[in-house]
């Protein structure tokens, strides 16, 4: 995938896990914006054109599965791949995934995590 531009948002309100993932990412080769909170994540993936979202399940106001259900559910953004990573996996797993591509438990990896979003990188992938 060299040469390749790859494009990952990341919203997460742990503001220290964030500047965390976002240098790991970086070093990977990724253009990263990374997000402690949203108004509105349409607008936030209109103008940066992700090829993969991260998205913590516990954040400020509306949680990540709902911010994913909707991304998942516009016809703008449905071919998105999402992650959702959360310390809760229990309570993930009785609400549903809400279409995510992955689902990744924290604590976690972090060469598994790198691995998991390498994963969903699709080179040609369409942007909005």
């Amino acid at each position: 995938m060299s040469g390749i531009i790859k494009r990952l948002l990341i919203l997460d309100n742990d503001g220290d896990l964030l500047e965390i993932m976002e240098e790991v990412f970086v070093y990977e080769g990724y253009e990263v914006k990374a997000l402690q909170g949203t108004d509105d994540i349409f607008n936030d993936i209109a103008a940066y054109k992700p090829h993969v979202i991260m998205l913590d399940y516990i954040l400020d106001g509306v949680n990540g599965g709902e911010i994913c259900h909707q991304v998942k559910n516009s016809p703008l953004t449905c071919y998105l791949p999402v992650i959702i990573v959360s310390a809760y996996p229990k309570v993930i797993n009785s609400l549903g995934y809400y279409g995510c591509d992955k689902f990744i438990p924290k604590p976690f990896d972090i060469y598994d995590l790198i691995n998991q979003v390498n994963q969903l990188i699709i080179p040609d992938n369409k942007h909005v």
